[in-house]
């Protein structure tokens, strides 16, 4: 467990000139409400600037900006950057963004896994027919190049998994520019890799930490060329139909559990998709659907969920999410009130532990539906929370779409046909595989490069 950090740290925009302390500052506190951090917010006027320099700036080379990025990948993970070394980064993110400590431990060797693999994934989104340059001989007789959309990705950043920071860095491995909008409930991430991106090589015109208010955040957007955005049902509809401008909005992952399977040969697969990480990743299980009747399953997820205990986020032994109490107790409410008409396996009573504090850990919910388009079961929360309901196949895919994932534990290779074809769902895993499954070189929500890039015809003398 790390030790607490004593005094409030200053975290500085950083922008194409270095640091940058605004006179307006916003307080950063942990789970019970103490100040532990100082951001720097920036006016409207200072993003503008940083994003026009930015635009101006030319990008490393190809295989420079590659190389940088690996080594980046080391100095994230292993040294003192922004003042702090990996454990006392791990200890201040779990405090602020009541993630277990355990988990921003392993956030952290994974994105610099993904890092170090940059260019697998970049590789990976690019296609088979297109040369990385015009130079390419291949040019001589007519090739596709593979070119930028523009010149500068503004990313809004989200505060509920340090994880989601390995994503962005692919832009800068494609010649973006990057501006990194840092949320408030974990500014230390991004605060560390773009000041781990300075040190190993990439220039303040290159990628840029801008904290800002809400107004100057959709600036930042209009402005860029580009835009990465994470969020909830109300950020999505805020910037839905917008072209230039990526949403990551809520998972409503899934699984589905034929009968020709027996789902108690997998129920360590279904207890880990719902509560791994802590439970509150887009990539986390949502919702199980379950041909034929699921209450035995809601009591064996009751059972395993239910040995969960909450204990505070720094706690080595820690699995379970962390929230300012009236946080806490405002999704209990949520939860309560969304759970009307349905069958409480677990947390029917309420899924607030207090722990003296004000702050509380978020204990498991298991619930079952009546029938598996019931409105419950896209209703995402911060936790392990799921929805358990009836599936035939008769059903067919409707109660599916609209996930990030969808882990199929059947043998029916017709409904695998069905789940691929189906536009509103991202990802498939088919058997017992965890729904967070992920690896460099396979796509999230598609390939970021399929936003950010597009082919071009040349062909040269």
């Amino acid at each position: 467990m790390g030790a607490p950090l004593s005094a409030p740290i200053g975290i500085d925009a950083l922008g194409t000139r270095g640091p940058y302390r605004s006179l307006h500052r916003s307080p950063v506190t942990d789970v019970s409400g103490r100040e532990v951090a100082e951001l720097s917010l920036i006016p409207a006027l200072f993003a503008d600037r940083t994003l026009r320099a930015m635009r101006r700036a030319e990008p490393l080379p190809a295989d420079e900006r590659i190389a940088a990025i690996v080594r980046a990948a080391r100095i994230f993970a292993e040294d003192t950057v922004a003042g702090l070394p990996p454990e006392a980064y791990a200890h201040a993110v779990s405090r602020v963004a009541g993630t277990p400590v355990a988990v921003v431990r392993a956030a952290l060797r994974s994105t610099a896994e993904r890092l170090a693999r940059v260019d697998e994934s970049v590789r990976a989104s690019r296609p088979a027919g297109t040369v990385d340059d015009w130079h390419d001989p291949r040019a001589l007789t007519g090739a596709a190049v593979w070119a930028r959309r523009g010149e500068v990705l503004a990313v809004h950043a989200p505060g509920n998994h340090p994880g989601t920071h390995s994503l962005w860095p692919q832009a800068l491995a494609l010649g973006y520019r990057v501006a990194v909008r840092p949320s408030r409930r974990d500014p230390f991430t991004p605060q560390r890799l773009v000041t781990a991106l300075h040190l190993a090589g990439f220039g303040l015109d290159q990628v840029t930490l801008l904290p800002t208010g809400h107004d100057t955040a959709d600036s930042l957007l209009r402005n860029a060329d580009r835009g990465l955005v994470y969020g909830g049902a109300d950020v999505v509809r805020r910037y839905a139909g917008r072209p230039t401008v990526l949403l990551q909005g809520p998972g409503r992952t899934k699984i589905v559990v034929t009968a020709d399977t027996d789902w108690r040969e997998h129920l360590d697969t279904i207890v880990d998709s719902v509560s791994a990480h802590g439970g509150a990743g887009c990539v986390n299980a949502t919702a199980v659907l379950v041909e034929g009747d699921p209450s035995a399953l809601c009591a064996a997820l009751a059972e395993r969920l239910g040995s969960l205990t909450g204990l505070p986020p720094e706690d080595d032994g820690a699995v379970l999410p962390v929230q300012p109490l009236r946080t806490a107790r405002a999704i209990e409410a949520h939860l309560l009130r969304t759970a009307v008409g349905t069958r409480s396996w677990l947390g029917g009573n309420g899924i607030v532990h207090d722990l003296g504090d004000g702050s509380a850990a978020l204990l498991p919910a298991v619930h079952q539906l009546v029938r598996p388009d019931a409105p419950q079961a896209a209703v995402e929360l911060p936790f392990p929370c799921v929805w358990v309901a009836p599936w035939t196949p008769e059903d067919g895919i409707a109660p599916l779409r609209d996930s990030l994932v969808v882990t199929a534990i059947t043998r029916d290779d017709t409904l695998v046909d069905r789940l691929l074809a189906e536009p509103g769902i991202a990802n498939v895993h088919v058997g017992s595989h965890r729904t967070y499954f992920m690896d460099p070189g396979l796509p999230h929500d598609g390939y970021l490069g399929e936003f950010l890039m597009r082919s071009k015809s040349v062909v040269r003398d």
